[in-house]
């Protein structure tokens, strides 16, 4: 089917606008993590407006007048800082940009007639989305919106590139990746890779402050306003438990298609091969973070090199290895 040329244009249009606003939201953030109070101290405040809001049903009409209570036993919450006003217009940026970033995809999409993921900048758009969206629901649970800035530097980059020495204009699929497996493959793999750069980013920041609980004097200045090391690996674990099985999915259905296409299961192939590395990696994870004897910054270096696995599978095996995985659409 020809392509929709004007579909295309503001699906490019979208995309642009996307990694404007998360480098805005990133300065939004920026300013709160070097300005702000720690998130764990906002969560704590929060608690006790709330603590606070329960226990002034008791107080007396005129005491309820003079602290600003009403006469139902609710608290007027103390004004928001300015600095917790640019961290939640940051959260408000960043969700816009999803927004954006979704509709940069679903016009690709429209434009082309096919599922979005036939080359290096579709895939890289899906992979950002996932991130993006994955650490919006962990940062609606956890207090780590101030952290949203380290979270969002490796999607600009990765946006960047992908917009720039990746971009690949729209045109139908290749006939190697006319196949409904695209759609379940290919989604499996970019909703796993997606979400495990939440945790390869929180383990970095884990093993940041696990170094100066250790040694106050390391990371003087940006230790002391990363949430505990508690929160840090919680984000990490939680992340990698869903991502896990969505990877393992995505495996076992290339497995499939590669039959089905190349007559063989498994041919370690170099896409294959990093692929099943990178598996391996966050299975040790998971099975060192299961046992009390590996929890914190053994477990944590383990899912940053399984991170590092999963960033080295996306470019240096799409984009210089040769092998039947290379649809890069990169000339």
């Amino acid at each position: 089917m020809p392509v929709n040329e004007t579909l295309s244009q503001y699906s490019d249009w979208s995309y642009t606008t996307t990694v404007v606003v998360y480098v805005l939201a990133m300065i939004f953030f920026l300013v709160e993590q070097a300005f702000g109070k720690r998130g764990v101290r906002a969560a704590e405040r929060t608690r006790e407006r709330q603590l606070a809001g329960v226990g002034a049903g008791s107080a007396s009409t005129t005491s309820s007048r003079e602290s600003g209570t009403g006469a139902s036993g609710s608290t007027t919450p103390p004004a928001r800082t300015r600095i917790e006003r640019i961290g939640r217009m940051g959260a408000a940026l960043t969700i816009l940009g999803a927004a954006l970033h979704l509709a940069a995809f679903v016009l690709r999409g429209l434009a082309t007639s096919r599922f979005p993921m036939g080359n290096m900048y579709e895939y890289i758009m899906a992979i950002t989305l996932v991130t993006v969206i994955a650490w919006l629901v962990m940062m609606a649970r956890h207090p780590i919106r101030h952290l949203s800035a380290f979270m969002l530097l490796p999607v600009v980059i990765l946006m960047f590139v992908g917009g720039t020495m990746l971009y690949a204009v729209a045109a139908p699929v290749q006939p190697a990746l006319q196949s409904y497996w695209l759609v379940i493959h290919v989604s499996a793999a970019a909703v796993g890779s997606g979400i495990f750069l939440v945790p390869g980013v929180a383990s970095i920041l884990y093993l940041i402050r696990s170094a100066y609980d250790r040694d106050p004097v390391k990371f003087g200045k940006l230790a002391p306003k990363l949430p505990s090391a508690e929160v840090l690996d919680r984000v990490a674990y939680r992340t990698t438990v869903f991502a896990f099985p969505v990877f393992t999915f995505g495996i076992l259905c290339g497995a499939v298609w590669a039959e089905a296409a190349w007559g063989r299961f498994w041919g370690w192939d170099p896409k294959e091969t990093v692929a099943f590395v990178a598996w391996v990696i966050y299975a040790a994870y998971l099975h060192s973070r299961a046992t009390a004897g590996w929890r914190g910054t053994r477990a944590a270096t383990i899912n940053v090199v399984g991170f590092a696995a999963t960033v080295f599978n996306l470019f240096f095996v799409n984009l210089v290895s040769t092998g039947l995985h290379s649809y890069a659409g990169v000339s």
